[in-house]
């Protein structure tokens, strides 16, 4: 790869990490055509980003980047490969259903709205963050909740003052 190619590398990946608050880096070196292939469809579903990345290249964009990646360029070893999503626990979900049939991908870090996550140990907590739209549902029910057993309280009253009338 020439000095060029290098730059152009690195401008590539540092518009990338721009462009989203979630990155996932693993390792999913070992794992044979057929298993890639249906990782990288099961991203495509889940609208994941799947990419395989120099290390050297991504540690230059994210000092590059205007987001402080904190240790994260300390993992930048071995095989990489990052996760792009909108999504926050979805490369989570990705990685753990694919762990549940092989041993790889194995999460080195995680980049998620600010905040840093080392270690394949993270993975668990990871998959289970709920994302902003599972938030605002929750909310949502929780508003509804009241409301909805005032009114039926009120139907109750009103039902038994019609039967005693």
């Amino acid at each position: 790869m020439t000095r060029e190619e290098k730059s152009i590398a690195i401008e590539d990946l540092t518009a990338q990490l721009a462009g989203t608050n979630i990155i996932y880096v693993s390792d999913i070196s070992g794992l044979n055509a057929e298993t890639t292939s249906n990782l990288r469809r099961a991203c495509f579903k889940a609208g994941i980003k799947l990419e395989v990345v120099k290390n050297t290249l991504l540690a230059k964009a994210m000092e590059a980047s205007a987001n402080d990646y904190g240790d994260l360029p300390s993992v930048l070893t071995g095989n990489s490969a990052i996760f792009i999503s909108d999504v926050a626990n979805a490369p989570g979900k990705i990685i753990k259903d694919f762990r549940k049939k092989n041993a790889k991908p194995i999460l080195k870090g995680a980049y998620i709205n600010a905040e840093v996550y080392i270690g394949d140990d993270q993975l668990d907590a990871l998959a289970t963050i709920k994302s902003k739209e599972e938030l605002v549902g929750e909310i949502i029910g929780l508003l509804q909740s009241p409301a909805q057993r005032v009114i039926s309280a009120l139907q109750n009253q009103f039902a038994n003052v019609e039967e005693v009338a």
